[in-house]
């Protein structure tokens, strides 16, 4: 199996960084008495709030079932909203979960660009955004190939 592309090798590179910093994240996160998602989620829901649990599932990488238990998780934890209105139901951060994404948040980007900003220049780290955003949106315009 030493038939590995460049493409293959970055593409495993990618998903081993993220694994180990989801991992890292999760462990920094833990003095905010948070995980990763849930600060994905509740984000999320600070940027865009109201929304829908769907709208909500379309922007983080939880999956349908996954976000159903954290809504009712964060909500139990009191970080969250849910209101509804006629037929739709619209999630929102209460007083404490604004407190706990401004706590946590400088913190985490801190932490996040450290894994950058410790081992990069400037010049360095432009490059890969922009080349990272380049494969991104490629990414979002790829198809299966025919079977």
């Amino acid at each position: 199996m030493r038939n590995n592309t460049l493409g293959s090798l970055i593409w495993l590179r990618l998903v081993r960084f993220t694994n180990l910093s989801n991992q890292l994240s999760n462990d920094f996160l833990k003095q905010f008495n948070i995980t990763t998602a849930q600060f994905d989620v509740l984000m999320q829901i600070h940027v865009y709030q109201p929304l829908t649990q769907t709208e909500l599932a379309e922007k983080v990488t939880v999956t349908q079932g996954g976000i159903s238990r954290m809504v009712s998780r964060l909500e139990k934890e009191g970080y969250i909203v849910r209101k509804q209105d006629w037929k739709t139901k619209t999630i929102s951060l209460t007083k404490k979960g604004e407190a706990i994404l401004d706590e946590a948040m400088p913190a985490q980007l801190a932490f996040q660009t450290s894994f950058f900003e410790d081992v990069l220049n400037e010049e360095e780290t432009k490059t890969l955004y922009r080349l990272m955003t380049r494969v991104h949106k490629h990414s979002q315009k790829k198809e299966l190939p025919p079977e």
